[in-house]
This record gives C-alpha cells, structure tokens and sequence, in this order.
C-alpha cells in the first residue's frame, strides 16, 4: 500500500539538504508544521491527514540536523536564525506566498520569529508549549539529555528511552509510545539503534545555557496575525503567568490548558488535534 503523504526534499548549496513530508492537494491553503527540538516531522502524522481533509495542504519538515535531514557541518549553526532561513528557503521552494504555521516547542520560536518579520508570509499562528519566555528549569532538564542517549540495543530499549525523557508528554497508550519512538530511531551497522538527530545540536545549546529566564518579547510583540498558544497545565517551560501576558500583548493570543500534559502536548489525541483544527479552520 502507498503512502498517505508525499516525501520531497530541498537542496542547499553544496552537499546539504533537508526533507519533508507533506499531505493534501499542492494547490491548497499551505499549513507548515514544524516539531520540537529533538523530534522530527512525523510527530504530526495524526493531525496532517485531519487538516488535509480539511482542504489543507500540509508540509512537515524536519529541521536540520533531524529526521532525513543532513546534518550542519557547524554546530554553532543550529540555531533559530539559520533554522529560520531554512524554512523561508523551503517555502520559497514549494512557491507558497503565505501559509499557516503549527510549531511545537522550537517549531514555535521558529515561527515566531518569521512571525514577527515585516510583511510576514505567516496568517495564522499556532504555538505549541511555547512561547516569548523560556524558563532556564526548562532547558536545564533539556541540557540533561540532549544529544546523549545510553545504549540502544532493541526497539524496547529505545522506546524506554523516549517515555523516560519525554514523561511531561502525559499519559499514551503502548501503541502511542510505540509510534512516538519507531520515527525518532535509527539502525547502526551492527543492528542496535541509535536516536535520529546529530548529537552535535546540543553543543549551542549548551554554550549558551542562561543563567535566568531567556525572555523574547521583542519577537512576539511585533506578530500581528492572529495566534493560538497551547499550554500544557503541568509545562515547565512556558508558565501561567506567560501565558496570561502572551493574550494581552503583541497579537493578543487565544490560550488553551490541557490537563495532565507537561512539556509537550504531541497533538496526536483527538482532542488537542480539535482545537488546532477549530482554530485555523475560523480563518
């Protein structure tokens, strides 16, 4: 049987490319939808196929470094700045003028910061447990494991792996955890795995570990397109109180909680997938 989606694929200058994914008829109201920082554009394989239906159509990247995407020979540049470049270039590739934009966690600075450019291509913005204040709690638990992970010698193993450092995505069923581990894997030679990404991504990261908060206001108060946050009840990466600010200021966000989610909503239930759709659908 074929697949649902189509894979394609945007060559940079030189030997570097970078993969997506994408759903719906080629003339249709562009929805992107970016993952997190160590996911990849598979996360989006329940709500892609809904918002297709919908009359979308919809590209799911994998950022550098990620997924089938190569990776950076710099290790400084996996950042938001060259990310962001990335995605324009790949929206450019695929001629879209304008399109909506789903970003969880990283995806989210990412589009909020082409948000927030002048005569944006992005209408309609969807943030994903994210948002213009990152708590340093937050990326200090994500510096614990990023870029290591132990030994990997079954699909099992893996897979306790991934409930272990994304526990905060509140409770999934065996097959849900099993989905959420199958596309963040990779086979080496001798038959063990090993997680998708390069482990180099976290050396920025690392390097530039704050001390306090890292706050964007400058970014988010410049969006002027109508934007919806999402916000795990239990986040430790965008709190309450930012979230209560984020709907009086800039685009003046809708907010929505979900109980018993932390850090960060898969957007792969029914229910969350609902209020992604009813919002973009309003446009």
């Amino acid at each position: 049987m074929s697949e649902p989606f189509r894979r394609g694929k945007i060559q940079f200058a030189g030997p570097r490319h970078m993969a997506y994914i994408e759903w719906g008829e080629p003339d249709a109201k562009a929805l992107v939808c970016v993952h997190g920082l160590t996911r990849c554009a598979h996360d989006f394989d329940f709500l892609a196929p809904e918002m297709a239906r919908r009359g979308y159509r919809v590209i799911c990247p994998d950022v550098a470094g990620r997924g089938d995407s190569a990776w950076l020979k710099e290790p400084m540049d996996y950042a938001v700045p060259a990310y962001s470049k990335d995605m324009l270039m790949l929206m450019a590739h695929l001629k879209l003028e304008s399109a909506h934009w789903l970003g969880t966690s990283l995806g989210g600075l990412i589009g909020m910061t082409i948000a927030a450019m002048p005569e944006s291509p992005i209408q309609r913005l969807v943030l994903n447990d994210v948002g213009p204040v990152l708590t340093v709690a937050a990326l200090q638990r994500i510096a614990a494991y990023l870029g290591k992970w132990p030994a990997l010698p079954t699909i099992e193993a893996a897979e306790q792996f991934v409930r272990a450092v994304s526990a905060s995505f509140g409770p999934h069923t065996d097959a849900e955890w099993r989905f959420l581990t199958e596309h963040v894997v990779r086979r080496n030679a001798d038959g063990s795995l090993r997680m998708h990404y390069d482990p180099a991504i976290a050396v920025p990261f690392n390097a530039e570990m704050p001390a306090r908060d890292v706050e964007l206001w400058k970014f988010y108060d410049e969006i002027r397109c109508p934007t919806l946050v999402l916000r795990g009840e239990q986040s430790d990466l965008l709190t309450r109180d930012t979230l209560a600010q984020m709907a009086v200021r800039g685009p003046r966000a809708k907010t929505v909680e979900i109980p018993g989610v932390g850090h960060a909503p898969t957007l792969i239930h029914v229910d969350q997938i609902a209020i992604v759709r009813d919002f973009l659908l309003a446009a």
